[in-house]
């Protein structure tokens, strides 16, 4: 219980209650003894002198021994509440109106007795008598001796031992108990009170710690939102608010987590198949030109380094192509913008694949706007992808059909387009064509050169200057890819450096 904030709050108030409890009674007693003291004081401070004038104890100038005695038995019976002391002008006692088995100082200090005839401020607490350390409320007044000052000084407690007894008593009466109740009441109440607004203060906080609680019991997989109700500003309801975001958030990386394991699995699935195939074969035929080298003409021996090398190359270009996919996805490859015109990069690419085209009787035609066409981009992973998607489409395109790179220009976009008449893509088969190392049901023949990497690699750098890869197909009708680049202003440094 205490290890709750509930249980800290409900000790620190209680402690705190009773502190207040004690800090008020012991104030209010300190006060109210000091109120006494300056009433009483106040009430009696010409007590001393109205003796020394109504009973005549100075005659002639000098203190009557007789009146003095008489005084003390009359105050003794009559009023027990004060003493009556003759002190000498050093302050020593030299009568008085106690027992004398309860007297137990010879001398009271004087510091006092200047100050209350100096009129200082009252309560002013004297030496009392009957204690070495006790000090009272008093009355005091010279008894004159002549021209050269005092020979003494009346000095009257007024607090005496009887008095004492008396307060003593009201101490213990009901009064006193009846506030100690009602203090000690009013402190419970106001203890029960703060309980119950730190119980309706911190349920918020409990049902925040309940949804912590249960989203941590479901191992971060499943959690119910706090949906708080209260003020907006408020420090819980922030703190519910956060909770929300984080365990969204927790749960989106959870997922992309679980989903980049999946991928991972299937990559490790792909390229351990898609090596072992090529891998084997070099091994196969280097083993055979090994085993049979005495046996194999010059030809057979020209076809088996052929296929060793054929499969060499195709293992390069896997290998290489997971290297530049994973800096892809691991954001390590930044393109390198700079602004060229998009035409020149377009018949330079079309020049490098005439040639190929040729070799298996595909027409290869380049469309061009008259305009000239600025773009910011990448020129080498521009031209990367350009590669991947005219391979992709001379790959699946059969003898006599045609392939189109076009340039074209469309609401300040320019548009790359390489269009085909190949076999085309089903529609079932679309939503995959971008996967790693998908093939689909193509009707091409596998060359080993096309291993399901180069349209990935083309969309991630597509991606990398904040465009989309499209597609658009027609099955046994052909495809079509494209992508668009804003077209910007023609650069007064490329001008320059183009003129004759």
């Amino acid at each position: 219980m205490l290890n709750t904030l509930y249980g800290k709050l409900a000790l620190a108030l209680a402690a705190l209650l009773t502190a207040i409890g004690l800090s008020y009674g012991l104030i209010s007693h300190s006060l109210t003894q000091r109120y006494l003291q300056e009433a009483q004081q106040g009430f009696n401070r010409n007590l001393a002198r109205n003796l020394v004038a109504d009973q005549g104890l100075v005659a002639g100038g000098q203190l009557d021994p007789k009146a003095l005695k008489a005084t003390f038995m009359r105050y003794m019976t009559i009023n027990p509440s004060i003493e009556i002391y003759l002190l000498a002008a050093d302050g020593t006692i030299l009568a008085y109106s106690a027992e004398p088995s309860v007297v137990k100082r010879n001398q009271v200090a004087l510091e006092p007795v200047r100050a209350f005839l100096d009129g200082g401020e009252l309560p002013i607490l004297g030496d009392d008598p009957r204690s070495h350390d006790a000090r009272k409320s008093f009355s005091v007044t010279p008894i004159p001796a002549g021209e050269e000052g005092a020979e003494g000084y009346l000095y009257v407690v007024l607090r005496g031992q009887m008095y004492e007894s008396f307060e003593r008593l009201y101490q213990d009466s009901l009064l006193l108990r009846l506030s100690g109740w009602v203090l000690a009441g009013s402190l419970l109440c106001g203890l029960f009170a703060g309980l119950l607004l730190f119980h309706v203060l911190t349920r918020r906080l409990r049902r925040l710690a309940a949804r912590v609680d249960d989203f941590q019991g479901s191992d971060f997989n499943a959690y119910t939102p706090y949906q708080g109700q209260g003020v907006p500003g408020d420090e819980i309801e922030q703190l519910g608010a956060h909770f929300d975001r984080m365990a969204e958030r927790l749960q989106t990386l959870i997922g992309d987590l679980q989903e980049r394991d999946a991928l991972r699995c299937e990559l490790v699935n792909h390229v351990s198949h898609d090596l072992r195939t090529p891998m084997a074969a070099l091994h196969g035929y280097l083993e055979t030109l090994q085993l049979k080298a005495g046996c194999l003409s010059s030809a057979d021996r020209e076809i088996y380094l052929d296929a060793a090398l054929r499969h060499s190359r195709r293992l390069g270009r896997l290998v290489g192509d997971l290297f530049e996919l994973a800096k892809l996805d691991a954001h390590a490859i930044q393109p390198r913008r700079e602004c060229f015109p998009a035409a020149e990069l377009v018949q330079d690419i079309a020049q490098k694949y005439q040639l190929l085209a040729r070799e298996h009787r595909i027409r290869f035609v380049v469309r061009l706007p008259a305009a000239t066409l600025f773009v910011e981009a990448d020129i080498g992973l521009l031209e990367r992808v350009l590669d991947n998607l005219i391979l992709n489409a001379l790959y699946h395109t059969p003898p006599d059909g045609i392939v189109a790179l076009e340039l074209r220009m469309a609401d300040k976009t320019a548009t790359f387009a390489i269009t085909d008449t190949g076999h085309g893509i089903a529609s079932e088969e679309l939503p995959h064509i971008f996967d790693r190392f998908y093939r689909g049901s193509s009707k091409a023949k596998d060359d080993g050169n096309h291993l399901g990497l180069g349209l990935v690699i083309a969309k991630r750098i597509v991606e990398l200057h904040g465009s989309q890869l499209h597609v658009a197909s027609r099955l046994h009708r052909g495809t079509q890819f494209g992508f668009g680049l804003p077209i910007r202003a023609h650069p007064a440094m490329y001008l320059g450096n183009s003129a004759p």
